[in-house]
């Protein structure tokens, strides 16, 4: 009984460590997306700071990455750049690869 009990604290514990990496990669992403999007916005560097934190803060309006989406679609339209939601997703998939892999070599 005891060894089903630790195999199942270690079931958890795996579980928790790989919710926290998925929320620290989602979170990076979008961080990395929003720095993207300054830079074709041309905003400075203490305004690209402010613009990836807002990016990462909307991540938390709902599940999913259309509150991203439709912020970063948004903010480049007032803007004035011509990007639109498919281009936003592929910089997501590349931003989550980058994301996942500064994350392993922080923790190496």
């Amino acid at each position: 009984m005891a060894d089903f009990k630790d195999r199942e604290k270690g079931f958890e514990n795996k579980f928790a460590h790989d919710q926290e990496m998925q929320f620290r990669i989602t979170a990076r992403r979008n961080r990395l997306v929003g720095e993207w999007a300054a830079g074709l916005m041309g905003l400075t560097a203490e305004e690209t700071d402010a613009y990836a934190k807002a990016v990462v803060q909307a991540d938390f309006e709902e599940a999913g990455d259309d509150d991203v989406i439709r912020k970063v679609l948004g903010d480049l339209t007032t803007a004035e750049q011509d990007v639109d939601a498919d281009t936003i997703r592929e910089k997501i998939e590349e931003m989550t690869v980058e994301a996942r892999r500064q994350l392993i070599e922080s923790t190496d």
